[in-house]
């Protein structure tokens, strides 16, 4: 029915506040404005109050964006396709189907261990068929965030040989 969809209620009801507080501001600046074109005693106040309210409809503004990214991180909604909290789900998906077929259990639908459920996409890869990325042994004790793959492992160093130092591979350097 609607092209988006509803805002989180705490995300709504900082914007509703941000909305209120900034007609509330563009209200007291047409009246500091129009008090000073009729040289009124009431400008110079409304001046300073809409000055304040400019701070605060600013802070009501920025509420907003941290109330928005303060839901998304508790909740892990995120919209790109390659995020860490779809790759979780997936990760805990991949393993409890596999902590299943280890223990012997049957695939569902009485299907052998290892084939696609009845219906089951085609494209959707078990999770022993998944390729590991190869790790650097420094990093084996430690994990490393999702979206962060370990470093390439350095080629092994070229040691010099004789022949080398005779055509002047050498690290000395004579003129």
């Amino acid at each position: 029915m609607y092209a988006k969809p509803r805002l989180p209620d705490p995300v709504r009801a900082a914007a509703v506040r941000a909305v209120i507080i900034a007609a509330l501001t563009l209200v007291q600046l047409m009246v500091a404005f129009f008090c000073s074109l009729a040289a009124v005693w009431l400008a110079f106040p409304m001046v300073l109050a809409t000055i304040g309210s400019t701070v605060v409809a600013t802070w009501a503004v920025l509420d907003v964006w941290i109330t928005r990214q303060v839901w998304v991180q508790r909740h892990g909604v995120v919209s790109e396709p390659s995020s860490v909290a779809r790759r979780r789900a997936a990760a805990g998906r991949r393993r409890q189907a596999g902590a299943g077929a280890e223990q012997g259990a049957p695939a569902p639908g009485g299907a052998a261990p290892g084939t696609p459920a009845p219906g089951a996409a085609h494209d959707v890869r078990s999770a022993a068929s998944v390729p590991r990325p190869a790790r650097h042994p420094a990093d084996e004790g430690r994990e490393r965030p999702a979206g962060h793959p370990a470093p390439a492992a350095a080629p092994p160093a070229r040691r010099a040989s004789r022949a080398d130092s005779a055509r002047g591979g050498g690290t000395s350097v004579s003129r």
